[in-house]
């Protein structure tokens, strides 16, 4: 398992994002050299954790319970085959492009070791948005990568320091309770009864998606 690319984006205007000033960052390309990994503050607040990458809508990104993304390498694979069109690393508006890692089978809760510093724990998937389709361009996007199921895995910073491009990754810990990053995905967005089985993954969960199934739960079980 390793990092392919560390990928950042600057801010430009488009006329397909609703963020403050209709900038955006999803636009990521590769980087050379080492790159610092930090936890960018609340959510609202801060940023990316990745240093030089730009969030400019931080109503919905950034924060630390979604400092850095990260896509598989395999599946922007399987979309260059379903499109028809080369998708180079950093397209899906992710940090980091991994190889050998199964991203979105990824635990809740999960911690990856990236090259000797940096810790980073899985929280979430990411929910496609208004951006996201009009930067592919692709009719029916959000629909079509929702069905996929497979989102790519948001992280926070547990431990800082610098990454790079070809770093290996390492699995530092992996709970027990079998909550996957396609689960929540799937709980949040076409499978709601599958709510309440996320609480599993406890306090590791994003605090918007543990606030979301502990709601419905609690309607659930007044039924």
């Amino acid at each position: 398992m390793k990092l392919l690319t560390v990928n950042v984006g600057r801010p430009k205007a488009v006329d397909y994002s609703d963020s403050p000033g209709g900038l955006t960052g999803i636009d990521k390309r590769p980087t050379d050299g080492p790159v610092r990994v930090t936890d960018p503050g609340p959510e609202g607040e801060g940023g990316s954790g990745v240093a030089g990458d730009a969030v400019c809508d931080l109503r919905h990104h950034g924060g630390t319970h979604q400092a850095v993304y990260a896509f598989a390498r395999e599946d922007l694979d399987f979309w260059e085959r379903e499109l028809g069109r080369p998708i180079p690393n950093g397209t899906f508006g992710e940090n980091l492009t991994t190889s050998g890692l199964d991203v979105s089978g990824a635990l809740i809760g999960e911690r990856w070791r990236i090259g000797g510093q940096v810790v980073l724990e899985v929280t979430s998937g990411r929910i496609p948005c208004r951006t996201f389709a009009g930067w592919l361009g692709e009719k029916g996007w959000v629909k079509r990568f929702t069905r996929q199921a497979e989102p790519g895995a948001y992280l926070r910073v547990v431990e800082p320091g610098e990454i790079r491009s070809g770093d290996p990754i390492e699995i530092a810990y992996r709970p027990d309770h079998g909550v996957t990053v396609s689960l929540t995905f799937r709980a949040k967005s076409t499978e709601r009864t599958l709510l309440p089985s996320v609480l599993a993954a406890g306090d590791a969960l994003h605090p918007e998606l543990l606030r979301i199934a502990r709601t419905y739960q609690e309607k659930y079980q007044e039924k």
